[in-house]
């Protein structure tokens, strides 16, 4: 029987990652909390309160140095960390311009400059998809990678929200199209998640340091985690059984 292994969310997406214990799903909803802000860069076409696709923020995928950044959720404010940077304690509904001059050097030489703090549309998160999903793995899947890979390998490289002990590798891919239960909420398996260049990253260092798409390729995919839409809202905890329906 498969159970939540670990939970996290992404305030601002591609800055920081935070785990937490308990979530509230809503149905038709990203997980609460996530990607709640991103940071538009200057060659961004943006759709004011709408859903906008990746490519017009800032990502780990093009700046590395964004992976090392970590999080910590204080009272009304976010405290941002990284190894090379003093600590960042902003609201970034507020306080954009202290958040746009502290991952300036974070981004890499030859990329769009960061510009201004973008919030996510009411009701979702600015998540990769057009729909309102939330990404869920078997952590037997990480260890399959990890294993072949030459260095550390944490689980943060995928910027994942759920991970699920008591699958074997892979089985998360054969839910899609089915309905699971979470906890007490129930979800919708969507599609399979292919994975771009961030995941190569070193999360402590923000260096690249392992071919994760190859080692992805020699399992004949390119995917890791699988996208669910919420069907029933409902309390998901740590320790939470997970069962397909």
């Amino acid at each position: 029987m498969a159970t939540v292994a670990a939970m996290y969310r992404h305030p601002i997406k591609a800055i920081g990652r935070e785990e937490v214990d308990e979530v509230d799903l809503i149905a038709g909803q990203t997980l609460p909390g996530d990607r709640l802000w991103a940071v538009a860069h200057e060659a961004a076409k943006l759709a004011e309160g709408e859903w906008n696709r990746c490519v017009n923020f800032i990502r780990g995928a093009s700046s590395p140095k964004l992976m090392a950044v970590s999080l910590k959720t204080e009272g009304k404010k976010l405290r941002l960390s990284h190894p090379d940077l003093a600590d960042l304690l902003i609201d970034p509904a507020t306080e954009g311009p202290a958040l746009i001059n502290w991952v300036r050097p974070l981004v890499d030489k030859g990329r769009a400059a960061p510009t201004h703090v973008f919030p996510a549309p009411i009701a979702r998160g600015l998540t990769d998809t057009a729909d309102p999903t939330i990404s869920l793995a078997g952590m037997a899947s990480h260890e399959a990678v990890a294993a072949r890979a030459a260095g550390p390998f944490a689980v943060h490289r995928w910027r994942c929200n759920i991970f699920l002990d008591g699958l074997t590798a892979w089985e998360e891919f054969d839910w899609v199209g089915r309905t699971i239960r979470l906890g007490e909420a129930k979800a919708r398996v969507e599609k399979r998640i292919d994975r771009c260049m961030a995941t190569t990253v070193n999360t402590e260092t923000g260096d690249r340091d392992v071919p994760t798409l190859d080692i992805l390729k020699d399992y004949g995919h390119q995917d890791f985690s699988v996208g669910v839409i919420v069907t029933k809202g409902g309390r998901l905890r740590t320790g939470d059984k997970v069962e397909v329906l």
